[in-house]
């Protein structure tokens, strides 16, 4: 997982459900933004192995998801943080050059950078499929609430 861990409500479910899989987990961010620590307590309680580093570099090619998430500016009580990291990660051509044949880049949209266009049309980013599952994934579950199923 990759960007904003901590204030990233995506990141957090999904790490916790991760947490019932024989998963290792490699979370990159810069320091401000890590992992909160009981969410990492939580992984590391059930066995999981849990990684940190600040360098998507460093993971891109043993990957076989890349969890992205934006820097979410209106998290921040001081900009000058947020200016000094919302760049910190972007994923680009080159980049996924690197990286497995059979990789999956994912993201819970909407983007502000961390995923240039250009990587759009690579078979590998799966954020608008994952988009377009979410939405009937939603559609069914309401209809099962209303009763419509």
């Amino acid at each position: 997982m990759v960007g904003d861990l901590r204030n990233g409500r995506t990141v957090h479910s999904l790490a916790r459900l991760l947490r019932l899989y024989d998963t290792t987990l490699t979370f990159v961010s810069p320091d401000i933004l890590r992992l909160p620590n009981e969410v990492k307590a939580e992984l590391v309680e059930v066995g999981r192995q849990v990684y940190e580093t600040d360098s998507v570099e460093d993971v891109i090619e043993s990957a076989d998801v890349i969890y992205v998430t934006r820097v979410q500016k209106e998290r921040f009580a001081d900009l000058r943080d947020y200016e000094a990291v919302k760049d910190c990660y972007v994923i680009t051509p080159e980049l996924m050059a690197r990286a497995k044949e059979r990789m999956a880049l994912m993201h819970p949209l909407p983007r502000v950078g961390e995923i240039h266009y250009d990587v759009d049309d690579d078979p590998r980013a799966a954020y608008f499929r994952q988009m377009a599952n979410g939405m009937y994934i939603r559609m069914a579950l309401l209809a099962a609430v209303l009763g419509k199923a």
